[in-house]
């Protein structure tokens, strides 16, 4: 039977019907096998919030890979798929839908928005299976989770009571960061930063009794209604002669307050007196710690002033109370004017809304303890992070860490594990759900009303998701896993806390590797995102380039650095000529086989050098992709097998073995070493293209008719009977040589198939001997009209001729009659004039300090883009004249 490939290739024809055999045929599914290594990767469970990005897109493609690979290297390989509840995201998803039908969530009542938000959930969870599926990852869905579902709940509650009895859960009246538009607490680092454009109001503090005050420089006056107490600096001289029984009246409300000396002030900053506002600012909270200050809240949840202000404030929005303030200040000649300025504030991370610090009753986890073993098993080595710069971020927060706010005014998540009977006011805090007191035996008891922190089901997610707290197999074999694969924007978030669950309650470490990848930005390095509009669906992408176009370009263009990738839509297109490239190739080797021939092992054939440069290009490309692939260095592995299969296979051994086919005598031979090199290649480059390599399996002539399917076959081996390090020398040589006769045709603007007269002038004996030998190869691939090798020394150059100079010889083109020199001479001198002209203007750019101090990074690596290009025109063009 005559094995072909239909048609141009399109991925649509075969990418869903090769991942449904896949999945039906249960390769995906890992059954534990002690006869064999493990190796596991949990997945970072995306939100259940809406659609997967670009970012995941990268992230799961960069897990498949290696997933893929270690199953072909014959271990027991599991990919532990899952999703997140994403606790405020998702409540802030069904809460806008409410609002659009002018309702709110007291309107629906807490079990009613509770099951409203699991239909949401279970809908964008259905739409993100989907697309995992299309990207062609190849997790155990048999083992799928959800931080919801009921085993992970049993987890959390069990790590709950026990860091409770532990003493390293417990609550109480702290200063948190709390987002009013959310309604719920924040962990410190759920708050984003941002520069703001804002002003600095100066304020008179009256000293009673005296006709002298205090100037005081403050960016929120609003809260001066909660000020507690004015601080200066103990050596400030200007204040001295105060002391600690000086009084100060707070304007407006009249309120008496202290005046302390605490060495915290800058007394360099300002005036060098500083308000003391404890119940919301983190500073002043600590100051009054120190000196047992009252704390005074005037913030309802929703960032209202409460009733804690004066009446005309209460209900008041925090800039409505700003504007009144001012105003009031102005008529009790109070206040001394503004500067306008910019200052960072704090943001919500999901709605992005200005943060409130908020006094009120929390839940904490004490970090401190947990902490110290993590620190230990990442700079031990137990823990191996890629790239290894990421470890001085990761001790930098281990040694600053705080305790963690895990209570969320939330009605989506892990309900808090505590009751309170409502009689007799005993707290509860229990595994099971509680129905009566058992102190006071009363059945009035209530839950607490919070949820926990969405981390902290996610925290658990390494041993969580193997059944634990049961001590199953699955637990026993796969963990600790073997390697994480997250965005370095959640190091502390997950990683590092991950980390220290795993450490607390497993007694070991949650994974051996960590590979951290770059996140995903806009061509010009812009964070992409819905209000720029400048996003990337990856769908859309598989859609029209195929998803192997997709995972393949992802993969050659991220690094181990852990860079940002500026990504451009247009980069697709080189995943997907390559796809074709790869399908064409197969195709033409298909469409020589005839029916009946025969395809013999490679080992019976007496081999040309030819077809040992081949063979041993393809065990060096083997043993690169491997080793890189093991040391997460995806974008070299890419780079590997493209440079093998395109440059080496298809434009140098395909297009020679093109004569040999038309040989009776050679043909059988040249078959049997095409299907070989192929069927290796795709096994190769399955990981990162698996669907493509898979269809041409299938329509192979003579394969491993064990294997099933290519992902279940052996990964390459490099074999070392077939590296001939000579022959590659010797063909690196030839390569040059036709490379720069072919150049020589794009130059000077000649036809791709005009012949040419052509001399190689050699200088010692290897550039002759090679080039002799390998003189039909080199005629043939460089469609000369004439090859003449000659000795240099008995032999002057050509006049009229494009040189290119080698070690050892030079080729001489002859370009008589063929250019017109004069006009030839003209182009190229005025386009290396219009070259340097536009390097000079970027030089002169780069050079600017103000420039490179003022400018964004992304418009100075644009720069440098132009910089190197403008460089290499030139050096070409001057090559060239030279060459004249």
């Amino acid at each position: 039977m005559k094995h072909t490939l239909g048609g141009n290739y399109n991925p649509k024809n075969i990418e869903e019907k090769l991942y449904c055999f896949w999945k039906e045929s249960g390769f995906f599914h890992a059954e534990i096998d002690k006869n064999k290594e493990p190796y596991s990767i949990v997945i970072p469970p995306p939100n259940v919030t809406g659609v997967l990005h670009m970012g995941h897109g990268l992230n799961n493609t960069l897990q498949d890979i290696l997933i893929r690979f270690h199953r072909m290297l014959g271990k027991c390989v599991l990919w532990m798929p899952g999703t997140d509840h994403a606790g405020i995201a998702t409540q802030n998803v069904v809460e806008r839908r409410l609002k659009k039908e002018g309702k709110n969530k007291y309107d629906l009542g807490r079990e009613n928005f509770v099951k409203l938000t699991w239909e949401v959930a279970n809908e964008h969870h259905s739409i993100i299976i989907k697309q995992l599926e299309k990207i062609g990852c190849s997790c155990d869905w048999q083992r799928e989770r959800f931080t919801l579902d009921e085993g992970l709940s049993n987890a959390v509650r069990e790590v709950f009571v026990e860091l409770y009895n532990q003493g390293l859960i417990y609550r109480g009246k702290y200063l948190i960061n709390y987002c009013p538009s959310c309604g719920t607490a924040l962990a410190n680092d759920e708050v984003d930063h941002e520069e703001v454009a804002g002003a600095l109001y100066h304020v008179k503090y009256q000293i009673e009794e005296k006709d002298e005050y205090i100037e005081v420089a403050t960016t929120r006056p609003e809260t001066i209604l909660a000020d507690v107490a004015i601080a200066v600096h103990p050596e400030d001289e200007r204040y001295s002669h105060l002391n600690e029984n000086t009084i100060l009246i707070l304007p407006i409300v009249g309120r008496k307050l202290k005046l302390i000396k605490d060495a915290y002030v800058d007394k360099d900053f300002g005036t060098g007196a500083l308000k003391i506002t404890p119940a919301h600012d983190p500073n002043d909270f600590a100051i009054a710690q120190r000196h047992n200050l009252e704390i005074i809240n005037i913030l309802n949840p929703d960032g209202t002033f409460n009733e804690n202000t004066p009446k005309n404030y209460q209900g008041k929005t925090v800039k409505e109370a700003r504007d009144l303030i001012i105003k009031e200040l102005e008529i009790l000649g109070a206040f001394l004017g503004k500067e306008n300025i910019k200052h960072q504030v704090g943001h919500c991370y999901r709605c992005h809304n200005t943060v409130e610090p908020y006094y009120s009753d929390q839940w904490f986890v004490k970090m401190k303890p947990l902490a110290e073993e993590a620190y230990k098993v990442v700079n031990n080595g137990q823990i191996k992070i890629y790239p290894e710069r990421w470890i001085n971020t990761y001790n930098h927060w281990m040694n600053d860490i705080r305790d963690w706010c895990i209570s969320r005014q939330l009605w989506w998540g892990h309900r808090i594990p505590v009751w309170y009977c409502e009689d007799c006011g005993e707290m509860i805090v229990s595994k099971t759900d509680i129905k009566e007191c058992p102190k006071c035996k009363s059945k009035n008891i209530k839950q607490d009303e919070d949820v926990l922190d969405t981390w902290f089901s996610s925290w658990l997610w390494a041993f969580s998701t193997f059944g634990w707290p049961e001590n199953n197999e699955d637990l026993k074999y796969f963990y600790p896993t073997s390697t994480l694969v997250t965005g370095y924007d959640i190091l502390f978030f997950w990683v590092a806390r991950m980390i220290m669950a795993g450490t607390h309650f497993m007694k070991d470490i949650p994974f051996k590797d960590i590979y951290l990848n770059g996140l995903i930005r806009d061509k010009i390095g812009r964070k992409m995102s819905k209000s720029l509009g400048n996003g990337i669906d990856p769908i859309e992408i598989i859609d029209e380039h195929g998803a192997d176009a997709f995972r393949f370009t992802l993969s050659f263009i991220t690094s181990l650095g852990g860079q940002d990738i500026w990504l451009d839509k247009e980069l697709f297109k080189m995943g997907g000529k390559f796809a074709n490239k790869i399908y064409n190739s197969a195709k033409y080797i298909f469409g020589n086989i005839e029916d009946g021939e025969k395809i013999k092992n490679i080992d019976e054939f007496e081999l040309e050098n030819k077809d040992k440069w081949i063979l041993s290009r393809l065990q060096k490309a083997i043993e690169s992709t491997e080793r890189k692939l093991k040391e997460y260095r995806f974008d070299e592995a890419s780079q590997t097998v493209y440079k093998f299969y395109w440059n080496e296979f298809c434009d140098w051994y395909i297009e020679i073995s093109k004569f040999d086919l038309k040989d009776n005598s050679k043909r059988e031979k040249t078959l049997s070493l095409l299907l070989y090199i192929l069927e290796e290649s795709i096994a190769m480059i399955h990981p990162f293209m698996p669907f493509l390599t898979e269809e041409i399996y299938f329509n192979l002539p003579k394969r491993n008719i064990e294997s099933k399917s290519l992902m279940i076959r052996e990964y390459p081996k490099a074999k070392n009977k077939y590296i001939f390090e000579d022959i590659e020398k010797e063909f690196d040589l030839i390569k040059d040589i036709v490379s720069a006769i072919r150049n020589s045709r794009s130059l000077f603007n000649l036809p791709p198939n005009k012949k040419l007269e052509v001399v190689l002038r050699y200088t010692n004996d290897y550039f002759k001997t090679v080039s002799e030998n390998y003189k039909n190869i080199i005629s043939s691939l460089s469609l000369t009209e004439s090859l003449n090798i000659v000795s240099a020394k008995e032999n002057e150059r050509n006049k009229g001729s494009f040189v290119k100079v080698f070690e050892g010889g030079e080729i001489n083109v002859n370009l008589i009659g063929i250019i017109d020199f004069e006009a030839e001479k003209k182009r190229l001198e005025k386009e290396a004039f219009a070259y340097k002209k536009d390097l000079d203007a970027v030089n002169k750019k780069l050079s600017n300090e103000n420039f490179i101090n003022k400018a964004k990074q992304e418009a100075i690596e644009i720069e440098k883009r132009k910089q190197k290009e403008f460089e290499d025109k030139l050096k070409g063009i001057n090559e060239v004249l030279s060459s004249f």
